[in-house]
């Protein structure tokens, strides 16, 4: 019997939920900062995984000041492919289509992992998957101009590092310290592309671009991905897969009150789906867990 049967869903449900809200908060914050030049892009990654360090770091010295950092190189290197491409994308991309073209390579990644590992894919996830997904393109195609391809490629590319990096948080032993640990491995990565940037003396940041960047790497990516970490031990990749496939959706509604994008009927109905594909897809785990507890 598996921790995540037997546990349930109290014991996961609201960390994620939070951790769903920070990866909204994370395409609102960058979109924000990169959309009218605020800051650099690649100033942008820097900021956003230092300050998510340091507060890492931070957090840990406070609770446990002995405990060593955990995670690896691969996860610094997905964390670091997955921020930088991911500030690239939102350059052109808006925030619901860069959500959901990021969340929707995630899912591919995610379901084909836990395929290959020979995971069951039962019915209602599948079904509740593809309701999600179909809910999505309803929300973000009809009505609007196609994204461009280059940068929906290069958030793709940010999504499949993304599932890589939710991957191996399936096998964290301590959430705050891997998280952190990864975020630190991330940083000599992060600083091939800063320091020729001071050099060549193309750094541009305004105090708003500066906030944004530290409020996504304290709050969206440091907790958020902390938080996360420990919400992938408890549940399967499908289910993983899917309840990040709300993230668009939150992030669109974000939209229409931070970034000013109109706010439609389509757009309700559309998160309506998506929210109940998600509901759907959870529904074994739910079922499992019945069956357990009966005699």
């Amino acid at each position: 019997m598996s921790p995540r049967t037997t546990t349930g869903h109290k014991s996961w449900l609201w960390p994620a939920l939070f951790s769903l809200v920070a990866f909204a908060a994370n395409s609102i914050f960058c979109r924000l900062a990169l959309r009218d030049g605020a800051i650099d892009a690649e100033l942008f990654t820097l900021l956003r995984l230092a300050s998510g360090a340091a507060f890492l770091l931070l957090l840990i010295r406070l609770r446990k000041p002995g405990q060593p950092l955990g995670g690896s190189w691969k996860g610094g290197l997905a964390l670091f492919l997955y921020a930088y491409l991911f500030s690239v994308a939102y350059l052109q991309l808006g925030a619901g289509v860069g959500a959901l073209v990021l969340f929707g390579a995630v899912q591919i990644t995610m379901f084909a992992f836990a395929w290959l590992r020979g995971e069951h894919v039962s019915a209602p996830s599948l079904l509740g998957m593809l309701i999600a997904f179909a809910g999505l393109i309803v929300l973000l195609l009809p009505g609007a101009e196609a994204p461009p391809l280059v940068s929906a490629l290069v958030m793709a590319a940010s999504g499949v590092a993304w599932g890589a990096y939710s991957l191996l948080g399936k096998g964290a032993p301590n959430p705050l310290a891997d998280t952190a640990g990864n975020f630190v491995r991330s940083l000599p990565l992060v600083l091939m592309l800063g320091v020729p940037m001071v050099l060549l003396a193309h750094v541009h940041v305004t105090p708003a671009g500066l906030l944004f960047a530290l409020a996504s790497g304290i709050l969206a990516s440091g907790a958020g991905y902390a938080v996360w970490y420990g919400v992938v031990r408890q549940v399967s990749a499908q289910q993983a897969a899917t309840l990040q496939l709300s993230v668009p959706v939150i992030a669109a509604l974000a939209g229409v009150l931070l970034i000013g994008e109109p706010m439609s009927l389509r757009l309700l109905l559309a998160s309506l789906v998506v929210l109940g594909g998600v509901a759907l897809a959870l529904l074994p785990a739910k079922s499992v867990k019945r069956s357990c507890a009966e005699p």
